[in-house]
């Protein structure tokens, strides 16, 4: 360099030496490991499309639910809880359904997934372990810099990623147990827009739509109302998230992996860019091959139940069509594009139709067993997630449960 400083002095601050990026190393470095600004910064403008007109809570160009569907909402509401409760054996008591808008729902589900984001920044922030240089070699001093400078942008990049991929999920969401793992906030959050929308596109009665997606949601609030299965399931996602390892080289190395030979270079790159965790330079580890089994094995069941029983509440409040609904939201579970589950895949939910189907089996198998009651109660057991075997053979779970 000119001034005769050498690189290798920076340490963990390239910037030392250059005074007017002062207050920016500071402020990179004192962030920690997620940039909240960022992410409800890119959260926001991910969830209004183009992000015109909105601010960082998600207001502006939306504009506010309107007054006449929180009251239809509410009308709706008072109708469904009935049958939940009945189906479910238990009084619950549910909050006031909220509806929000999509930057409104952005914005709450970053603050009540907040501790599973940090942890995840916070696993992807590890620096890889240096393997042993040889005696002769010496550490080249302008990639070390460069390695710096990337730890110390990475909270700003881990923020605008994970802000996208809520915005995203905000912009077809509907409601806050879409994502089946238990929330920080015990709301009852909706987004009439998109509940709206869906109901046009796929020529569905609004009214009955709207029945379908409370009924879902407020199962959801129903299951995750037991704490003993909040935590275990908590506990399983928050040791998937934790359990990745950062890879500065993945990228290069699927690049140089690639095939295209006979088919589109172009789309080939697409598909590898298009993972996640790759673009974040997460690899999969060891601990998490191993968790796989009990995490698929649980969201399964989770989402098996919660599918049974929405059906059950739909047949009543929904009439004809609570099928063709069902149906067709199912459908679209499936057919999500990649960019869409990218919170789903980084937080190690595999919602495959071979999953859903091993979970509804299980669920249909205990409800046989034990009826609907039975079901539910036995959620609020200590330990309720079944294992995998447990899964395949739902006697194994009652057995256990019930001792």
């Amino acid at each position: 360099m000119e001034d005769g400083s050498n690189p290798a002095e920076f340490g963990d601050n390239p910037f030392a030496n250059l005074p007017m990026f002062g207050d920016l190393a500071k402020a990179l470095s004192g962030q920690g490991p997620l940039n909240w600004d960022a992410a409800r910064q890119f959260a926001a403008l991910a969830a209004s499309g183009e992000g015109a007109g909105r601010d960082v809570a998600g207001r502006g160009g939306e504009g506010n639910v309107d007054p006449s569907i929180r009251i239809a909402l509410a009308d709706l509401a008072r109708i469904v809880e009935l049958h939940v409760r009945d189906l479910t054996g238990l009084d619950t008591q549910f909050p006031e359904v909220t509806p929000v808008t999509r930057g409104v729902w952005a914005q709450r589900t970053l603050d009540a997934y907040r501790p599973l984001f940090t942890e995840l920044a916070t696993s992807l922030g590890k620096r890889p372990a240096a393997t042993e240089p040889d005696a002769d070699d010496q550490p080249d001093p302008l990639m070390a810099m460069m390695s710096n400078l990337s730890q110390m942008m990475a909270p700003s990049i881990m923020g605008m990623a994970v802000g996208s991929m809520v915005g995203r999920m905000a912009a077809r969401t509907f409601g806050q147990y879409d994502l089946p793992i238990p929330r920080r906030d015990r709301a009852l959050l909706l987004v009439p827009a998109n509940i709206d929308e869906f109901a046009e596109e796929w020529s569905l009665p609004v009214d009955e739509m709207r029945l379908w997606v409370l009924a879902q949601e407020m199962t959801g609030h129903t299951l995750f109302g037991f704490e003993l299965l909040c935590e275990q399931l908590s506990e399983l996602v928050r040791r998937h998230v934790g359990g990745f390892r950062p890879d500065p080289s993945a990228v290069a190395e699927h690049l140089g992996s690639l095939d295209v030979e006979g088919g589109d270079p172009m789309a080939a790159m697409q598909q590898l860019l298009s993972d996640p965790a790759l673009l974040l330079g997460a690899v999969q580890s060891p601990e998490q091959i191993a968790l796989a089994p009990q995490l698929d094995a649980a969201i399964a069941a989770v989402v098996g139940s919660i599918d049974y029983l929405v059906d059950g509440v739909a047949a009543r409040v929904v009439g004809g069509d609570a099928l063709r609904i069902a149906e067709a939201v199912r459908r679209r579970r499936f057919e999500a594009s990649p960019d869409d589950l990218f919170v789903e895949r980084l937080l190690g939910l595999q919602l495959t139709q071979e999953q859903v189907q091993r979970g509804k089996t299980f669920t249909a198998g205990v409800a046989d067993r034990v009826g609907e009651h039975g079901l539910v109660e036995l959620f609020a057991r200590p330990q309720p997630l079944p294992t995998p075997a447990e899964l395949d053979a739902p006697g194994l779970w009652i057995a256990r449960l019930q001792l």
